[in-house]
């Protein structure tokens, strides 16, 4: 079981996409999606219905979206694998920050349970 989640979605005729929808479906009902730590990536700086609709629905599943590491990066052009975005500093310095928020988050909440 994951301690906390990443979630990074394109946006299709502003939302997220059908299966990215489907499969949080699935986690309704499921008791080991509430209250986990959820950081949202956005790559797509135009594209802002699909945030808002995952953040809609991610709070409807009490997920809890920690707003400081809810980012949106703008891809660096000509390369979008690992590679191109650890080479950019500037989109690294906003993962390596993000990461860390998110991992301050889950520490502060393991040793709340």
């Amino acid at each position: 079981m994951a301690d906390g989640l990443i979630i990074s979605s394109p946006e299709y005729a502003h939302g997220v996409p059908g299966s990215l929808k489907n499969a949080l479906d699935w986690l309704v009902g499921s008791l080991d999606f509430a209250g986990k730590p959820v950081a949202l990536i956005n790559t797509a700086p135009r594209a802002t219905h699909a945030q808002a609709s995952l953040r809609e629905t991610l709070q409807t599943m009490a997920a809890h979206i920690v707003d400081d590491t809810s980012i949106t990066l703008a891809l660096p052009g000509g390369s979008s694998d690992a590679a191109g975005l650890v080479a950019d500093a500037d989109c690294a310095a906003a993962l390596r920050a993000m990461l860390a928020a998110l991992v301050r988050v889950i520490s502060s909440t393991a040793h709340e349970a």
